[in-house]
């Protein structure tokens, strides 16, 4: 089983992707794939949000244990949603703890600032692994102004190297780094000694990760930096399309769909 010490002796790229249910984490923990997150992105590929931000703790909680549950080797990181952490501290600390001891995630994930060192610090002293997430942070859309590249201008690129380190220092065991400059994800990479997960940061981090949806083409969109590996939905649509058809032509329950209990001919 994969652990979060694992990850970081890895010496081969890690894979990470997303899964919001059972079936999909059984799927995605059979291939191989090293670490299953349970990312709050389940606000915009499951549960029919504009955004992530009307994600509940319970919802990320329900979703976590099902994931947990079909997952055997996998890693599984639950993510923090919108304002279950930083608050209150101890409230923060008490949420994320509930994700490994009620719903059997192994780590969290926190979108990280400034706010979040002291706060990762404390997670890890009692025993909850931090995946710590800098650059572009979905929870903070309204005050970013949209979901653009960040980090492109050297203050702005110099403060996610300065909180990346803090966050390592404070004892978070990896870090996503989203939509920034492949140059400067591989700085922050060379500078870290734990290691660093890209998502549109370029191919010079220790392991990337996906969202489920976009890396199999289950979506009708899919954000610039990430590639469709599959055609689920075409697939998908197909199969809906078939049972549609073949029920209104009647080829559908055909006699070796049905059982006939012979006793049961006289009963009209």
């Amino acid at each position: 089983m994969t652990t979060t010490r694992g990850l970081r002796d890895r010496e081969e790229p890690i894979t990470i992707l997303t899964a919001y249910d059972a079936p999909t984490a059984a799927i995605v923990d059979e291939a191989g794939i090293d670490a299953v997150l349970v990312g709050d992105s389940m606000g915009n590929a499951a549960l029919g949000y504009d955004s992530t931000l009307p994600v509940t703790f319970d919802e990320v909680a329900s979703r976590t244990a099902a994931v947990a549950r079909a997952t055997e080797d996998a890693l599984v990181v639950a993510d923090m949603p919108f304002l279950s952490f930083g608050v209150d501290e101890a409230e923060s600390v008490r949420n994320a703890g509930r994700l490994l001891k009620e719903a059997n995630a192994d780590a969290v994930k926190i979108e990280s600032g400034p706010h979040t060192v002291d706060m990762t610090r404390h997670m890890t002293d009692v025993g909850i692994p931090v995946m710590a997430h800098l650059g572009l942070t979905p929870q903070h859309v309204n005050r970013l102004g949209g979901y653009t590249r960040q980090g492109t201008e050297r203050e702005a690129a110099e403060e996610i190297i300065d909180l990346a380190g803090a966050h390592a220092e404070a004892g978070a065991f990896a870090l996503v780094l989203e939509h920034v400059p492949a140059n400067l994800a591989g700085a922050v990479t060379e500078a870290l000694a734990i290691p660093t997960i890209g998502i549109g940061a370029g191919p010079d981090c220790d392991g990337q990760v996906l969202v489920i949806n976009d890396a199999v083409g289950l979506g009708e969109w899919a954000p610039p930096f990430s590639r469709q590996f599959g055609d689920v939905r075409g697939e998908m649509l197909d199969a809906v399309e078939a049972y549609r058809d073949a029920v209104r032509s009647g080829e559908f329950p055909a006699d070796e769909h049905s059982h006939v209990e012979e006793d049961l001919d006289e009963l009209y």
